[in-house]
């Protein structure tokens, strides 16, 4: 591949414009563990690897962009967090980070329940082979479609998130001659440090019945005299991307302190408080996420603690992982299209990808890494911005970041930590093909969500 000469953006930190990014790394060559997957490494020829296979052979095989998949790395955390928390819990992986039949069987197989909060999440779990009982059913406003059939193939418990959704749901269950397991989600006016559109706890959000003002006490009250409804427990959410486990401690004492009104109000003792998901990962070097053993050991000791202060048992706790399982798992394997320095600014280097395969940056403001991975270089580091190939100046895939100065068209670059939602939020914007997803493991690749072909665009309009 030529290397021709282009001019540049800035390439040192001390004339550097105002942006999302640190200093460069002391070698862009080294991929950061980090941020990558277990597996990934580099070959002798200095292209990356994932399973032992070489992007370049993955891109002639499968095309770009794509999403990779480490598998092995997927299961590895799967069995993290069910070691983690025993069996005296439930790791309900959350199926709205990432969800296909195949990773169904993975969770299955790895002894993981699944946490879905749609009709088609529920249809792919089942299609799969995800016992019923092991499946929990989320959602603000749930269809009474996907209520009947969440009762009827019946699933191990449903959130309810409303006055309305607990008669709902009772209704439908009695109608069908049945008692459906339900816990109550409540908001607990925590606010998780986060992006406000995923802070989920904050009472002014969609999600939840609010502590404040005696709401969720009086949908307990509700939920306990209805004949097709069997309250186990509070369901809790503060947010998502969280590294600090002090939220969750305010939560669970709010949690924990309905618990105490429950029993001192009904003589019941509810046997279940889920905490929701939300744990954050690495998405840059700068990020510092939990290890799952330590994550179950605080959120232990904190249920544990405020349960004896109020002279309570302590509920079996469920826990919702999604993109702390697959998140790091995957990474987005993108080719360079053009190059275009703006000088004194940074440089623009375009890919075959965008905002259709990655909304987070433009819709979170989201900081992700980028790496060179089809060759090494030795040329210095190069501020750069991402961006796709969308109609919009929105379209950023990595807002700031450093690459080599000699990166070129034709090379493969890869954006790691985008096993969550990426795929999930993926768009059709300005018709483009939806990547595939291919998962890698042991020296095989193989796709597990194919690409979108130009007839599968067509097949929907019916002109």
């Amino acid at each position: 591949m030529s290397r021709s000469a282009h001019p540049a953006g800035p390439r040192h930190a001390d004339v550097l414009p105002e942006g999302h990014y640190s200093a460069p790394p002391a070698d862009l060559n080294v991929l950061d563990p980090k941020v990558w997957s277990r597996s990934v490494t580099r070959d002798e020829r200095g292209v990356a690897t994932v399973g032992g296979i070489g992007v370049d052979a993955l891109a002639e095989e499968f095309g770009t962009p794509a999403y990779f998949l480490d598998e092995s790395d997927f299961r590895a955390r799967c069995r993290a967090w069910a070691e983690a928390f025993g069996k005296d819990a439930d790791v309900f992986y959350a199926g709205k980070a990432f969800l296909s039949r195949a990773v169904v069987r993975w969770l299955k197989e790895e002894g993981l329940n699944l946490d879905v909060c749609s009709g088609g999440e529920l249809t792919t779990a089942l299609s799969a082979g995800m016992p019923a009982e092991r499946i929990a059913f989320h959602g603000n406003n749930k269809s009474e479609e996907e209520i009947r059939t969440a009762v009827e193939v019946g699933v191990g418990r449903i959130v309810l998130d409303s006055f309305q959704e607990i008669v709902r749901v009772a209704h439908i269950a009695q109608s069908l001659g049945k008692r459906q397991r339900v816990q109550i989600r409540v908001t607990v006016g925590v606010e998780a440090h986060t992006h406000e559109f995923i802070a989920t706890a904050h009472e002014d959000q969609k999600f939840g019945i609010a502590l404040a003002g005696g709401q969720a006490a009086e949908a307990v009250r509700r939920a306990l005299k209805l004949d097709g409804l069997e309250l186990i427990g509070i369901h809790s959410h503060i947010g998502s991307q969280i590294f600090d486990m002090a939220g969750f401690e305010v939560s669970a004492r709010r949690v924990v302190g309905l618990l105490a009104e429950v029993r001192d109000e009904h003589g019941v003792e509810l046997p279940e408080i889920d905490l929701g998901g939300g744990l954050g990962i690495a998405y840059t070097s700068d990020d510092d996420p939990r290890e799952p053993h330590e994550i179950a050991k605080a959120l232990n000791e904190i249920v544990g603690r405020e349960c004896e202060a109020a002279g309570l048992a302590t509920p079996r706790i469920s826990v919702e992982p999604g993109r702390a399982i697959v998140g790091p798992t995957a990474f987005t394997l993108y080719r360079v299209g053009t190059i275009k320095p703006l000088e004194g600014l940074r440089t623009y280097v375009s890919v075959d990808g965008g905002m259709s395969d990655n909304i987070r940056t433009a819709l979170y403001d989201a900081e992700y890494s980028v790496s060179l991975v089809s060759r090494t270089s030795e040329a210095e580091p190069m501020l750069v911005r991402v961006v796709g190939k969308h109609c919009e100046s929105g379209d950023i895939v990595v807002r700031d970041a450093f690459l080599p100065a000699d990166v070129a068209p034709g090379d493969l670059i890869a954006v790691p930590a985008t096993g969550a939602y990426c795929r999930s939020m993926a768009s059709n914007y300005n018709h483009a093909l939806r990547p595939p997803v291919v998962a890698v493991r042991d020296g095989e690749a193989r796709v597990i969500v194919r690409r979108e072909t130009e007839e599968d665009l067509l097949r929907l309009d019916v002109g």
